[in-house]
């Protein structure tokens, strides 16, 4: 029996067979080969999965913060214009207000779907009501659409929550410079 050191003797030497036989390898070859194989296999893998994650367009928006350091972005809710949305990264929901669901329901914008006890930032609970809007529109260049909003009955601030935020995954929030890093916009 021939034993090769290598693949490339043994393909040369058999150039007419179309698989290839470990056994024809002395056992520190055929060691080595088994061992490689899983290695070249994650490279490929990894290669591939940045591939992906480059095909990944992000928009950046500006952000603008205020005294105490909150950070607001302009908006465009659909049914209901412009909005300054206070950028909330702890906040499950987006929120709009109760004159904000007024405009959104005489233009068919809304859609009630459940009542649900909300936490506030203070600890206390308030139950509040959920609502889908068909679409907004962060920083004028990053579209999403059916975003889960709930109301506050004595209103407060609009915020942009983890309910629209989610949907342009995976993000960043930067404070120099004052921007959002968004993913998957401009959902048709």
């Amino acid at each position: 029996m021939t034993r090769f050191k290598n693949f490339e003797m043994y393909r040369a030497a058999t150039p007419n067979i179309g698989t290839f036989d470990y056994t024809w390898f002395d056992p520190i070859h055929f060691f080595a080969m088994t061992r490689l194989q899983p290695a070249l296999l994650v490279v490929i893998l990894s290669i591939s999965v940045f591939e992906a994650k480059a095909e990944i367009a992000f928009q950046h928006v500006e952000m603008k913060a205020d005294r105490s350091l909150n950070y607001y972005v302009t908006s465009e809710i659909e049914g209901a214009g412009q909005k300054t949305l206070l950028v909330d990264t702890g906040s499950g929901y987006s929120t709009i207000s109760q004159d904000t669901l007024k405009r959104l329901q005489e233009n068919g914008e809304v859609a009630f779907l459940r009542k649900m006890e909300g936490i506030m930032a203070d600890g206390s609970r308030q139950w509040v009501s959920v609502y889908r809007i068909a679409g907004l529109n962060i920083g004028g260049n990053c579209y999403i659409k059916d975003v889960e909003v709930a109301v506050f009955p004595t209103g407060g601030r609009e915020i942009l929550g983890l309910s629209a935020l989610g949907k342009v995954s995976p993000f960043t929030f930067s404070i120099e410079p004052p921007r959002l890093t968004l993913s998957n916009c401009n959902q048709i």
